[in-house]
């Protein structure tokens, strides 16, 4: 599973605000597509696909929440994001009602808007790795059956898992070569993130560790501040 960069549609009529707003994002590793109306914003929509979508409200041509409302017809999972700059709860509530994720009123603090960018597209990501349908796995000479929670050796022998380090090893499986965060892990597995969590997380991971020993090309990964990696060295 490589890691892309995440792609975001602005749409906003002010040149300037956008502009900048666009090279901001841009520096944070966004690859983002820029359009000025609605009209432009939903002809860009249709012709790429993104992680996450950032509308002004009040724009020429067609508004944000009739180009939420087209967008929502071709991908009911992509997150939506409002600007605007005016604060009026009916505005807030219709924008709700037409699918946002979240709302920003000008002037922002643009690193408010990152966070609000980091956050809802991670919880996206767990939403996504928690719909797969795949439960059988080959981790070097293990095989895992998430639905049983069998982690076979060998095709001989068996350790039936307890449901978290089977969840966890699953998770590790949808992951392998490639970082697992400890966020993704933490949020569908424990139901939060803090540092008792996050200890008992370990303790999991350790004894994942003690049963797949048996395979010397199996190890996972400790990537410090960031996560795990469970990796099949040839």
């Amino acid at each position: 599973m490589e890691e892309t960069t995440k792609r975001i549609l602005l749409v906003e009529d002010d040149p300037n605000f956008g502009t900048v707003l666009k090279e901001y994002l841009a520096i944070n590793n966004y690859d983002v597509v820029l359009a000025k109306n609605g009209m432009e914003g939903y002809e860009k929509f249709k012709k790429s696909d993104f992680h996450l979508c950032i509308l002004d409200v009040m724009m020429p041509y067609k508004d944000g929440f009739t180009l939420a409302q087209e967008i929502r017809e071709k991908d009911k999972e992509v997150p939506i994001i409002f600007l605007t700059a005016k604060t009026l709860k009916e505005d807030v509530l219709k924008g709700y009602k037409v699918g946002a994720d979240d709302y920003l009123n000008k002037p922002f603090d643009s690193e408010v808007l990152l966070l609000k960018i980091q956050a809802i597209i991670q919880r996206k990501t767990v939403e996504s790795v928690a719909d797969s349908n795949q439960f059988e796995f080959e981790i070097g000479s293990f095989k895992l059956n998430s639905k049983l929670r069998f982690l076979t050796h060998n095709d001989t022998t068996q350790i039936k898992l307890s449901p978290k380090e089977n969840q966890l090893l699953r998770l590790l499986a949808l992951h392998i070569n490639d970082l697992m965060p400890r966020e993704i892990a933490l949020t569908k597995i424990w139901r939060d993130d803090n540092y008792f969590t996050s200890r008992s997380m370990d303790v999991y991971i350790a004894k994942l560790r003690k049963y797949l020993k048996h395979d010397p090309n199996v190890e996972i990964l400790n990537i410090h501040g960031e996560g795990f990696r469970l990796v099949i060295n040839s």
